[in-house]
């Protein structure tokens, strides 16, 4: 399925800018589209097992992925994928 993917800026100098055309039947499977085709980006978006960060947030049509099961989330063609890292200050 073929999704579009929208970064923050914070994390879209490690790619082609802040939308990115990914491939993938779930959201798991966008996120290693885009962190084999953008390996800097890949620690930045999920763990060494392979999970989503607690402090990062993935919006899938703007419905948070973790009440959709998560990376498990199934896409469709021209679904829509944002990333919003946690964001600290004081």
């Amino acid at each position: 399925m073929s999704v579009t993917l929208h970064l923050p800026t914070v994390l879209a100098k490690l790619a082609d800018g802040r939308v990115l055309d990914a491939e993938g039947e779930t959201v798991g499977a966008v996120v290693t589209d885009v962190s084999t085709r953008f390996p800097a980006l890949a620690p930045r978006l999920r763990d060494e097992a392979g999970k989503p960060y607690a402090f990062v947030t993935f919006y899938l049509n703007d419905e948070d992925i973790r009440f959709h099961g998560g990376f498990d989330a199934a896409v469709q063609d021209g679904d829509e994928l944002t990333i919003v890292p946690a964001i600290a200050g004081g």
